[in-house]
């Protein structure tokens, strides 16, 4: 029998979260399969959340929230769960963009994180 692969999930990354007040469900913009504990960023035109990558203008480079559930959007929007706010998360749980080069870029995404209430300890 071949052995059973569990992927990622929320335990990876999520430390404490009120699933009532710090989960939402969010569209996920086409383009690519996320993982759980991606860092997200909004775009502002649509309101959808796409992978935060720092080199974009349309709002997604601001970190806005983390993906709780995958995400599989790579031809299509897809509805899924994020950490939007209340919650702590596990620093090096976290997914980044490969954007987020350098461990400076990775601390500022996580103070962002921090103002809306998502702790990265």
């Amino acid at each position: 029998m071949p052995p059973l692969t569990e992927g990622r999930t929320a335990g990876d990354f999520v430390l404490f979260d009120q699933a009532e007040y710090s989960r939402e469900s969010a569209v996920i913009g086409a383009g690519a399969d996320l993982q759980p504990g991606t860092v997200l960023g909004k775009i502002t035109a649509s309101g959808k959340y796409v992978r935060c990558d720092t080199a974009a203008t349309d709002g997604s480079q601001t970190p806005v929230a983390v993906l709780r559930t995958e995400a599989r959007a790579a031809s299509a929007d897809v509805t899924a769960v994020i950490q939007a706010r209340h919650t702590r998360v596990r620093r090096f749980g976290l997914i980044f963009d490969a954007s987020f080069a350098t461990e400076a870029d990775r601390n500022g995404a996580c103070a962002a994180l921090k103002e809306l209430g998502i702790l990265a300890t």
